[in-house]
């Protein structure tokens, strides 16, 4: 059966969850014609075969297909008989994968609706050092220092807020202090074991330039202080006294991807934990 749509094609999302996965399927099919759009509706959490009926009859209002993900053989079942009734194309869209991966695996799949969806204990850690990382910025409060796993410190535009949120990403709670010769840095820096704390520094010229054109997006003129050349050696020279004081590890960020320095800092940091490890186990 073929339909002609006069206006938007009608998509109806069946799904014994939330539906992303059939309603992003259905979007990009829909894309590769004239409109490129559909009308969706989205029928989330069906995990009884008695709903069925009711929802197929309300679609078939319309000319429209049926795009679903039900991992239940009742359901699938189910919704696959009232849509022949009706006549409306059915398009199932986790079985095919489904029978895919259980010839690769050698074993039947779960069949339990709205894994992927499952909230862990990873997802949790993430968002908690995402928040983190937000709250700490640019110490904006010093008593997040001897709460985080990391903390980075060096003078402006070292790309400090960029690490810690990438770190972030990898459930690492990250805080950061900046370092400004006018400003006696919190004491709560001092306290910590040198593998979680890190300094970055960065050429001169490239700083240089990246300040320059920050104070262009400012709409302020480049000639200002914090872009001097001699402004920019002074903080160097400084952070560099105290980090060396401090004892830790400085990473040069000087034309490095944020995720090559979150590279070095996370090896630095788990070298570190696990140097502290063996030193409580050869204790006990």
């Amino acid at each position: 059966m073929t339909i002609e749509f006069k206006t938007r094609p009608v998509i109806y999302i069946i799904s014994d969850s939330i539906g992303e996965t059939a309603e992003l399927v259905a979007l990009a099919a829909a894309s590769q014609f004239s409109s490129g759009q559909a009308d969706i509706h989205k029928v989330p959490y069906v995990n009884n075969p008695d709903e069925i009926p009711e929802i197929v009859a309300e679609a078939s209002v319309f000319p429209c297909i049926i795009v679903y993900t039900l991992v239940l053989p009742g359901l699938r079942e189910a919704l696959e008989k009232e849509a022949r009734k009706y006549g409306i194309p059915a398009v199932d869209v986790m079985t095919p994968m489904l029978e895919a991966l259980s010839k690769i695996e050698g074993k039947q799949p779960r069949r339990e609706p709205g894994l992927v969806h499952k909230v862990d204990e990873e997802y949790f850690r993430k968002v908690e050092a995402i928040e983190f990382a937000v709250k700490y910025d640019d110490g904006k409060d010093p008593r997040g220092v001897l709460k985080a796993d990391i903390v980075i410190i060096g003078i402006s535009r070292t790309s400090k807020t960029p690490l810690c949120m990438y770190l972030a990403h990898k459930r690492i709670k990250a805080a950061n202090v900046p370092l400004v010769p006018e400003v006696i840095p919190p004491e709560e820096i001092y306290k910590l074991p040198p593998h979680r704390l890190i300094g970055l520094t960065i050429q001169p010229q490239q700083l240089y330039q990246i300040r320059r054109e920050r104070l262009k997006t400012l709409g302020l003129t480049a000639s200002a202080d914090y872009a001097s050349m001699e402004r920019i050696l002074k903080e160097l020279e400084y952070a560099e006294g105290i980090m060396q004081k401090l004892n830790c590890k400085v990473i040069d960020a000087t034309n490095k991807a944020v995720e090559e320095t979150a590279s070095k800092a996370l090896e630095i940091y788990y070298r570190g934990e696990r140097h502290v490890k063996q030193e409580v186990c050869v204790s006990l």
